[in-house]
């Protein structure tokens, strides 16, 4: 169990030395995410193998440290799991894994990277089904 402190130099190190950031240009599937109240933006990238299984993740953004860190953080999380894995995702679950108590007044953020993978979950699968889809819009959360 990390004490504040250790929450907060665990989203400090993922803001200035992110995991898994930048462009993926073969991905599966890639979804762009914002928060229009703050301007936070992130772009998450999947590539998805055998057994819906994330082989790899990337992102890219820009925003506050919050965001940004959660965005390295999830992505951590996230590499090797099944989108189903991904979709079942609770987000009480990672605010705490990112320390409840740093994060409390700032969820948006926190939770902005979740949120843009989860909607990557659902344009991959309405994509498999045939399904249009805008590849330049941005999810707003």
């Amino acid at each position: 169990m990390f004490d504040r402190q250790a929450f907060i130099d665990n989203i400090l190190d993922h803001y200035e030395h992110p995991r898994h950031r930048g462009p993926m240009p073969d991905a599966t599937v890639t979804m762009k995410g914002g928060n229009p109240g703050c301007g936070d933006i992130i772009t998450a990238h999947l590539k998805i193998g055998d057994g819906e299984r994330i082989e790899d993740v990337s992102f890219e953004g820009e925003g506050c440290t919050i965001s940004q860190a959660a965005a390295s953080i999830l992505s951590e999380q996230i590499l090797g799991k099944t989108l189903d894995e991904v979709k079942n995702m609770d987000h009480t679950q990672f605010i705490e894994d990112l320390g409840k108590e740093v994060v409390i007044n700032r969820l948006k953020c926190a939770t902005l990277a979740l949120n843009t993978v989860k909607a990557a979950e659902r344009k991959y699968r309405a994509q498999q089904a045939g399904e249009a889809q805008n590849d330049n819009e941005v999810t707003n959360f």
